[in-house]
C-alpha cells in the first residue's frame, strides 16, 4: 500500500463518518486595549506550486487533512528582545530597538512578562510570556491545542521553543498566552508583526469530525464565566483539579457565532 494510497483513506473517512459531526469553536479577543490588533486565526494553506504529478505530496489525503486542521494566529507586533545581565547577575529583558521600537516600554511591561527562576523548567533558560487574548469556546467536547508554527518554513530560528498547550475549551474557555523558552540567552527573540506566531487545532470526541471556526459574541454569559476562571492559577495550584467545580457552573450555552 503507498503512503498516497487515497482509496484508504477514503475508506477510513467512510467508516468513521457514520458519525462524523460539525463541531462549531467560537473565538473572541478579550483585549481591554487595542483590540484591533489582534487578527482573526486563519486555516493554514500553502502557496504550492501546480503538482507534477498525480503523486505528488499535494495530492497526498494525509498531509491535506493533516494541513486543513490548523489555524494560523499572527504576529501582531514587530518587537526584538534581548537579554542583558545585571551586577548582580540578574537576568533583564530589554527592547533592542529602542527609541525606534513601535512598542512603547509602559506597553512592553503589560505585553511581556520575564517568570521568575523557580518557574523554569531549566535553571539556564529563561522563559517569558506574552499577553496572547484570544479565547476559543464550544458547547461540545473539544480540546484547543496551542503549537509552534512548524509548517512555516523560517530563515532565522528562534533562539528557543514554544511553550505548548492542550485543555477543553467547552469547559475552561481561558484566554490564550505565548509562552517561549530561552534556550539559547545570547540570542536575541524577533517577532514581526503578520508573521506566524503560533497553531491552533482542535480535538473532538470524533476524530473524523469538521470544525466549523465563528467569530463569537462576547456575551454576558461567556463574559461572566470566563471571568470566574481567569487567572486562577494566582490562587491555585493543579487548576485542571477545578474542571468539576467549573463545569457544574457553566451555563448551557456559551457559542453565539456574531452576525454580519
Amino acid at each position: 500500500m503507498s503512503f498516497f494510497d487515497e482509496d484508504f483513506s477514503t475508506e477510513l473517512d467512510e467508516r468513521a463518518g457514520k458519525k462524523a459531526r460539525n463541531v462549531t469553536v467560537g473565538w473572541t479577543v478579550r483585549a481591554a486595549k487595542a483590540g484591533v490588533l489582534w487578527q482573526p486565526p486563519q486555516v493554514f494553506t500553502r502557496n504550492d506550486q501546480k503538482a507534477a504529478s498525480s503523486k505528488s505530496v499535494q495530492y497526498c489525503p494525509a498531509a491535506v487533512e493533516f494541513d486543513r486542521r490548523h489555524y494560523v494566529v499572527t504576529c501582531p507586533f514587530d518587537l526584538t528582545l534581548q537579554f542583558e545581565q545585571l551586577p548582580n547577575g540578574q537576568l533583564q529583558l530589554r527592547d533592542v530597538d529602542a527609541e525606534q521600537s513601535g512598542v512603547r516600554p509602559v506597553a512592553l511591561r503589560e505585553l511581556v512578562v520575564l517568570h521568575p527562576q523557580n518557574e523554569w523548567r531549566d535553571p539556564n533558560k529563561p522563559v517569558v510570556q506574552n499577553v496572547a487574548p484570544y479565547i476559543f469556546v464550544a458547547d461540545e467536547p473539544c480540546y484547543i491545542v496551542q503549537t509552534p508554527p512548524y509548517l512555516h518554513y523560517a530563515p532565522a530560528p528562534r533562539p528557543g521553543v514554544q511553550v505548548g498547550g492542550r485543555f477543553p475549551i467547552h469547559i475552561w474557555p481561558r484566554p490564550l498566552s505565548w509562552g517561549f523558552e530561552w534556550h539559547d540567552p545570547t540570542k536575541p527573540l524577533k517577532l514581526k508583526r503578520g508573521e506566524p506566531w503560533f497553531y491552533v487545532h482542535f480535538e473532538t470526541e470524533n476524530p473524523a469530525g469538521r470544525i466549523r471556526l465563528v467569530e463569537n459574541e462576547m456575551t454576558p454569559e461567556l463574559e461572566k464565566y470566563v471571568n470566574s476562571i481567569v487567572d486562577v492559577s494566582n490562587y491555585v495550584n493543579k487548576t485542571f483539579s477545578l474542571f468539576g467545580e467549573a463545569q457544574a457552573r457553566r451555563p448551557e450555552t456559551l457559542v453565539k457565532a456574531k452576525k454580519g
